[in-house]
């Protein structure tokens, strides 16, 4: 189930193309006042700006090797899925295509390139991008799926 991957990569650098073709770097617009804005941020670290510190390479020497290295165990996961898990591999599909779309960026720019910026009052949670909201959201799936597989699991055996 490689589609939802694809997706995901695309829709990830399309909307990153267009932020970095229609904002300048730091540049904000709000979109709904006082809860969501676009910005052009640009990330070097991890997630929601772990290790984001300008001027150092560790976290570039890091996160390169370390998302390689995890796009090939999600693919090995991928392929060692049977039909019925289904909904396991459309969860490490998003996973995987988030991975590859924050790679692309950091091969590309040594950051990643992060618009979608929602806050309340003065509490900003840090921006983010598409990538890393299939990233998310895949994590949310496997874990729901492996959770309740292991229930019905046990309710069964019972």
């Amino acid at each position: 189930m490689a589609w939802p991957a694809l997706i995901v990569v695309l829709l990830d650098q399309i909307s990153k193309l267009a932020i970095v073709y229609t904002l300048r770097l730091h540049e904000s617009v709000p979109v709904i006042p006082g809860f969501f804005d676009l910005v052009h941020v640009r990330n070097r670290g991890m997630a929601f700006g772990f290790m984001n510190h300008s001027g150092s390479e560790i976290g570039f020497y890091f996160l390169i090797p370390a998302t390689l290295a995890a796009i090939i165990l999600l693919l090995i996961w991928l392929l060692r899925l049977k039909k019925a898990q289904a909904p396991i591999a459309l969860g490490l599909s998003l996973i995987l295509g988030g991975a590859v779309g924050n790679l692309i960026d950091r091969i590309r720019f040594s950051e990643v390139i992060d618009f979608l910026d929602f806050y309340l009052g003065s509490y900003h949670w840090p921006a983010f991008n598409v990538a890393d909201s299939a990233i998310t959201v895949g994590t949310f799936c496997v874990a729901f799926f492996l959770v309740f597989r292991q229930q019905s699991t046990s309710i069964l055996k019972s």
